[in-house]
């Protein structure tokens, strides 16, 4: 393997998973995860996915459901079959014909971080 790629994490359709995922990389999920995935690269929800928690990573897509906050450091994607319940974080918002989605947005700055979202709570620490 090359020294600069990059290794992806895939929970696949049929697979469950309840609980905090931390991924230090980037993750595909297909399966169903009932509780956070917190990413230090990118996270993507596909058609079949289903994530019930809150989500962090640095570029997001969802293309399945997804139902808590999402705190897209660079930009969020919500394909056209995506179904979103929750308030979104960001710096870009896309929003392809057919999405759905139900919650509040709130736009960053290039320069401005939102802090990570508190899964316990259920409140965004907002701060440096």
């Amino acid at each position: 393997m090359d020294g600069d790629s990059e290794e992806i994490t895939i929970i696949s359709h049929g697979v469950k998973l309840e609980g905090k995922l931390t991924c230090g990389g980037s993750i595909r999920i297909d399966g169903t995860i009932l509780g956070d995935v917190i990413s230090q690269g990118n996270v993507t929800v596909g058609e079949q996915g289903e994530i019930m928690g809150h989500v962090n990573g640095q570029i997001i897509i969802v293309g399945g459901k997804v139902s808590g906050m999402i705190n897209a450091k660079e930009k969020l994607t919500l394909e056209s079959k995506a179904n979103l319940k929750g308030d979104v974080f960001t710096r870009i918002l896309v929003v392809e014909a057919g999405a759905r989605f139900d919650g509040k947005s709130h736009m960053r700055e290039s320069n401005e971080t939102f802090g990570s979202l508190t899964p316990t709570t259920g409140k965004n620490e907002i701060g440096p």
